[in-house]
């Protein structure tokens, strides 16, 4: 990861790196900051030490998200939605020493860690200005962070990156959607999650500028696309449904962009209809999983083919050094047109998850395919198409959601006797969490009683929207397990896929 800043000083060190709320930094001015992020960091951890980063997207988490791996450290990016046992359960299970924040991290997250450095009270500030610079040994096996994603059945696993999967994404994004020197690059995906640091370091490599926004806010990211001219941005489907809400009542000068890219969950088609007419630029899917470092397959000039019935509903192919292969039931390579598990090979897949050698197993073959749990096929032409998902999992306005995780919560409530959660379709979010629970005898629960338990034990993505209430039990197959298809069936119907 130091590769890419490195050039950057060496070429375009006058050229603008980063802005965010009126700050503006030279390439030069961030290779400083980020040499003495190491410089603050050897004063305090050990070589390899995990650092944990609980805050909203600035300047500061840029410099941050390229200090602490450049620092021969590990970064822990926390989720911001996340409720306060998923974050002390992350920063325990990474063994992070340190904690950067930008709010107050309260008491039981602060007990884990030997020490909380606060970037709002200036306190960052303080110990960057004091520290020397500092470019520690580091090598493309280095564990460049832990990103963690829910899991399936237990707690949620962190996903094991290091310097040369990140590195390879970079590449690949590059020579599929090349960036150039004088792109203005927009983040407003929050920077804790893959999509809003997947082009982060070819923005680097080239000279571009990367302006963040800190948090997601249509009209403001309408107006720093105008005011900032902007010429390429990643928006999740649930921002670009709302740029286009937006955009189309109080429209402001876009001319400036030449692309919008979109991903972490499928968009609906009349958004995406919209958002070309009204931003006029090229718009490009994008699909891939934080275990891809992310990304594991490109849809450029999407916005040609909207027309197309067939062709509209892809992904894209694969980028440059990234192999796709479908997998039937009994692990063999499926020919063109049939449905299988999407499974992914090359140098971006992860190394493993952290302190999981089972999940890691079940994830990773020998030859280093990676198991996606998504269903789909590839046509003739090397396009991919989703279907359906294996894993028991939700996208909800990018974020992932992991069912088993919010029955846990659900029964961990009073009363009810059986419980179950799956995705349906949501016409801003792609998909909404939904809850089927089965009281026990007796007991009468609300929707609004199982919603609000759920809040205080998971982040707010992942509380159910909406519940349903029934007396019969779960429709269950003969080993037991319940038949989720059944029951999400009538609230998919006249949908030609199971992936929203």
């Amino acid at each position: 990861m130091r590769d890419p800043l490195r050039r950057a000083e060496q070429l375009f060190a006058a050229n603008e790196a980063v802005t965010c709320e009126g700050r503006r930094r030279t390439y030069g001015e961030l290779g400083t900051r980020v040499r003495k992020v190491a410089g603050m960091l050897e004063a305090i951890t050990d070589p390899g030490d995990r650092v944990a980063l609980w805050a909203n997207n600035s300047d500061t988490y840029l410099e941050l998200f390229l200090g602490i791996p450049c620092a021969n450290r590990a970064i822990v990016p926390h989720n911001t939605r996340w409720a306060v046992p998923e974050l002390v359960y992350a920063t325990e299970d990474a063994g992070a020493k340190i904690l950067i924040t930008d709010r107050d991290p309260g008491a039981e997250l602060s007990a884990v860690v030997d020490r909380v450095i606060r970037i709002d009270s200036g306190e960052y500030e303080e110990l960057l200005t004091a520290a020397p610079e500092a470019e520690p040994a580091i090598t493309p096996d280095t564990l460049a962070g832990l990103f963690y994603t829910g899991g399936t059945t237990g707690a949620s696993k962190g996903v094991m990156l290091t310097h040369a999967n990140l590195m390879a994404n970079a590449v690949h994004t590059q020579l599929a959607q090349p960036l150039v020197g004088d792109d203005r690059y927009l983040t407003i995906a929050p920077m804790f999650h893959a999509a809003g640091v997947y082009c982060a370091l070819a923005v680097i490599w080239v000279g571009a500028a990367n302006v963040v926004q800190p948090a997601f806010s249509p009209g403001v990211t309408l107006d720093l696309i105008e005011s900032e001219k902007i010429t390429c941005a990643i928006a999740v489907p649930s921002m670009l449904a709302a740029m286009v809400e937006t955009q189309t009542t109080a429209p402001r000068n876009v001319a400036s962009l030449r692309w919008i890219s979109h991903g972490a969950s499928p968009v609906a088609l009349e958004v995406l209809k919209r958002s070309c007419e009204l931003f006029a630029c090229e718009h490009i899917h994008l699909y891939g999983a934080t275990e891809l470092s992310p990304i594991a397959a490109v849809f450029r000039f999407e916005d040609t083919f909207l027309d197309d019935p067939q062709r509209a509903k892809s992904c894209g192919t694969a980028p440059p050094g990234v192999n796709l292969q479908i997998r039937d039931t009994e692990g063999a390579i499926a020919p063109n047109g049939q449905v299988g598990e999407v499974t992914v090979q090359g140098p971006n897949v992860m190394v493993g998850y952290w302190n999981k050698p089972e999940q890691t197993a079940a994830a990773l073959d020998a030859d280093g395919w990676y198991s996606t749990g998504d269903v789909g096929f590839l046509d003739a032409d090397g396009y991919l198409y989703l279907v359906d998902r294996s894993k028991d999992m939700i996208v909800s306005g990018g974020e992932n959601v992991y069912c088993t995780e919010v029955e846990d919560a659900i029964y961990s409530l009073a009363g009810v006797l059986e419980a179950t959660v799956f995705g349906i379709p949501d016409e801003h979010w792609g998909e909404a969490v939904h809850a089927v629970v089965v009281p026990r005898d007796g007991i009468d629960l609300q929707e609004a009683t199982v919603i609000d338990h759920c809040r205080g034990r998971i982040g707010g993505y992942k509380v159910p929207k909406s519940v349903t209430f029934q007396t019969d039990p779960l429709p269950k197959s003969g080993p037991g397990k319940v038949l989720k298809r059944e029951l999400r069936a009538p609230f998919w119907d006249g949908k030609d896929r199971q992936i929203n």
